[in-house]
């Protein structure tokens, strides 16, 4: 089965080639903005012809699109999550390669939903910020394309190689510093959130099956099970063997905002500065995965203790 797989050196991308590659059945190939990428196009600038013309050379069974912004401004966000994505289904309406798209969409699209709640894939999307319309507006445009395609709906990735300027990466980094220099106590902001996590690698095993798989529309790619940052900070705080004393600083007034683990200034003691979460999803989210496990034939097979062992184990490392 030949793969052309968009943003292979993202976040996500590196999982879903790594996955890709350990199958024998797949000859893979990358496309991204770097130099590293076996082809190099960037999707935001690119025409929809000039894709068009690399698709019927390379004649792939299957597109799998991870490229993307998570982070920027309305016009950057539009140009790499929406406008890439409208010259992808239009390269492929064009082309004769009749190649099955697999789009990797994400959680944000929902926006905020009822504390308690799960939501499932015919939830009525109310993004809350500039990202997750985006990526709303990709979806859209690939569920109206009349393609073969499926949009995988990711809700909050984890594990290895998770950002620094994530939630859980600024957690992990926070707790490094208190460790590396013998504080007692850590002061930490933002942790009433409750999140839907879900391992990377357990994403990349989401993305292969679906890849392989019939299965059209949105599906929900998630743990199914919401955890407060505050349990998620107790559980690194013990595989990192850090035995201080974790307080959360009272939330500011104002919009809903995460200020993790931000260091002491000199003559000051934890003053947090603020930052938005950066999903605009609110103080909840926890994906119905049924659908995933009905039509996919998927499951998460890694727990959020191993996820946060190995985002605890890259900040260890980190000088």
């Amino acid at each position: 089965m030949r793969v052309l797989l968009i943003g292979a050196n993202g976040y996500l991308g590196r999982f879903v080639a790594d996955r890709l590659l350990a199958d024998p059945a797949v000859q893979l190939t990358a496309l991204g903005r770097g130099d590293d990428a076996d082809v190099r196009f960037d999707l935001a600038s690119g025409s929809p012809g000039a894709l068009t013309r690399f698709l019927d050379a390379v004649h792939p069974g299957v597109v799998i699109n991870c490229a993307g912004a998570t982070r920027g401004g309305a016009r950057e966000l539009t140009r790499h999550n929406t406008v890439a994505v409208a010259t992808v289904c239009e390269a492929l309406r064009r082309s004769g390669c009749g190649a099955r798209l697999v789009q990797i969409g994400c959680g944000a699209e929902y926006g905020p939903s009822q504390p308690g709640s799960s939501t499932a894939e015919d939830a009525v999307p109310r993004p809350g910020g500039p990202y997750g319309v985006s990526k709303l507006a990709a979806t859209e445009l690939v569920l109206g394309s009349g393609l073969d395609a499926v949009v995988l709906r990711v809700f909050s990735p984890a594990g290895p190689g998770t950002p620094a300027g994530s939630p859980l990466g600024r957690l992990a980094e926070a707790m490094r510093r208190a460790m590396q220099s013998g504080d007692g106590e850590l002061k930490l902001g933002g942790l009433g959130v409750q999140r839907d996590f879900v391992d990377v690698r357990d994403v990349a095993r989401a993305v292969h099956a679906a890849s392989l798989s019939a299965a059209q529309g949105i599906v929900n790619i998630g743990s199914g099970r919401a955890v407060r940052l505050r349990d998620a900070a107790a559980v690194l705080a013990r595989v990192a063997g850090y035995g201080g004393a974790l307080h959360e600083l009272d939330a500011p007034p104002g919009p809903l905002r995460t200020a993790i683990g931000h260091p002491r200034s000199e003559g000051e003691h934890g003053i947090p500065a603020a930052y938005p979460y950066p999903d605009g999803c609110g103080s909840w989210q926890q994906a119905d995965v049924r659908t995933a496990r009905d039509r996919l034939g998927w499951r998460p097979r890694i727990n959020l203790e191993e996820s946060l062992a190995d985002i605890w184990m890259e900040a260890a490392c980190r000088i």
